[in-house]
């Protein structure tokens, strides 16, 4: 219990260095804050809402933890980044455990700070997005597999209530990971597949018990599912799975892909190129884990590359793609590398190294970086006048960092206004403000009221890559 428990604190506090410093960025971590918070505010924890419309992109779970965390904490940029850190946390404990099993204490060391570690990893650590959830439910479902599979090739009796508990994992990891960010999550069902269909083994259907654990898997999403097809009228299907997985395999979302047929083909080899920076450091010893798996690989080596495999395949066939779309397969490339920790000879000094890179970064870089955040940088100089009755709106930066720093102070939505819109909304009675870029203001405003207060901001719109320039017109 004491390696555990230092293994969990040690992660947590590593996750969260920094994570109140650097202000949430466009456009996914707004998103998720925002939304969580008008779920606790609805106490509506069925369908997710953003400025007071119907989110659908991603299922509830994230939320959920999001919302149990403002609970605690407020709801401010740490509480909608600290379930994140325990996620990670915990998938730092099932490397640690489930190397232990395949081979030693070392081992499972080893895996959770390879994974911890890993560029892409830290990076995800500390977002306030789905992803954490999503990899650790799916490194449940492999682990659980695994168990499983393994339990076939032993005849011990102790052993029975071994594969009972690890049954009950892997379908309710699988339901879990659907409700963290969809399909995607059943990963774990083709790896085991697949370890079947190259090393069959008996009474492997009765083993997993398919029918009755598919059933207990679906029945968990549906308990979420169906009062949410049925209160949005099937849009939450529609959209959730229509747009966002299948409009997603076949189109880019967001600009995030190839834009024709030959830049589709092109971009084929993004994930197995794109590795070597995200699972920087420890891609260094890929061509060598590669080298030695095709030389001699033993069962787990194959479940592992299988399963890591599947994750690549399955994004390389996806026409959008971003870099940290194969996280779900770092803690098996985690574990494949961790095996072979005598024979890579890998140095301790390098993870003391990179975790001091790392927690420099996260303390001094991230401060620094603030200054760049425009819609952040608006809310936290202008809060003194903001009043909860305002009304707010904005044109040709509607960023979701505007919904989720203004509505900190204020209880209405943004309004996404038009230029021929602005000036009546601003001639309204009452209390109010717009956000634009400062080369609009002379445009839309030739007369601008003295009695007006203006703020101004320079910075960095992330989303877009491009720098920006926003005034803040605030009528009290």
């Amino acid at each position: 219990m004491r390696n555990y428990i230092i293994l969990l604190v040690g992660c947590l506090l590593f996750h969260l260095a920094g994570t109140w410093s650097l202000p949430l960025i466009d456009r996914d971590e707004p998103r998720f804050a925002e939304a969580a918070r008008e779920m606790r505010e609805r106490t509506d924890f069925i369908v997710p809402y953003f400025n007071n419309q119907f989110r659908f992109d991603k299922p509830p779970l994230t939320y959920w933890f999001q919302v149990a965390s403002y609970c605690v904490f407020g709801e401010n940029d740490f509480a909608a980044r600290f379930p994140t850190a325990v996620a990670a946390a915990s998938i730092g404990l099932a490397l640690f455990s489930w190397g232990k099993r395949v081979r030693n204490e070392t081992v499972g060391w080893w895996a959770a700070i390879i994974f911890t570690l890993s560029l892409q990893s830290f990076i995800n650590e500390k977002a306030a997005v789905a992803d954490m959830w999503l990899v650790l439910f799916v490194t449940g479902g492999h682990w659980a597999g695994w168990e499983l599979l393994k339990a076939n090739t032993e005849h011990r009796t102790s052993n029975i209530e071994h594969r009972t508990w690890f049954w009950w994992i892997f379908y309710i990891s699988l339901a879990f990971a659907f409700l963290a960010k969809g399909p995607i999550g059943w990963t774990p069902l083709l790896t085991v597949a697949i370890a079947q269909r190259f090393h069959r083994q008996e009474h492997f259907a009765a083993r997993f018990k398919f029918v009755r654990g598919l059933l207990l898997m679906l029945a968990l999403v549906c308990l979420w599912g169906i009062p949410a097809l049925v209160r949005t009228h099937g849009e939450f299907f529609r959209v959730g799975i229509g747009k966002h997985v299948v409009e997603r395999s076949v189109a880019t979302m967001e600009g995030h892909g190839a834009s024709s047929v030959w830049m589709y083909l092109a971009l084929l080899p993004f994930y197995f190129l794109t590795v070597f920076a995200s699972f920087f450091p420890w891609s260094i010893k890929l061509p060598a884990l590669w080298k030695s798996l095709r030389a001699h690989r033993d069962g787990t080596d194959q479940f592992l590359l299988a399963g890591a495999l599947v994750v690549f395949g399955i994004f390389t066939l996806v026409q959008t793609k971003l870099p940290h779309y194969t996280l779900p397969a770092f803690p098996l490339l985690a574990l494949l590398v961790a095996r072979r920790f005598e024979s890579f000879r890998l140095s301790r000094a390098l993870p003391i190294a990179m975790t001091v890179v790392y927690l420099a970064i996260a303390f001094f870089l991230s401060p620094f970086l603030a200054r760049f955040f425009p819609s952040y940088n608006l809310a936290r100089d202008s809060r003194p006048n903001l009043k909860p009755e305002m009304e707010f709106g904005a044109i040709d930066f509607t960023e979701p960092s505007l919904v989720w720093y203004f509505r900190d102070k204020i209880r209405g939505f943004m309004t996404l206004l038009k230029r021929k819109e602005v000036a009546e909304f601003m001639s309204r009675s009452g209390s109010r403000f717009i956000v634009l870029p400062t080369a609009s203001v002379a445009e839309v405003f030739p007369n601008i009221d003295p009695s007006w207060r203006s703020y101004r901001a320079r910075g960095f719109n992330i989303s877009k890559g491009r720098r920006v320039d926003l005034t803040m017109l605030l009528k009290d």
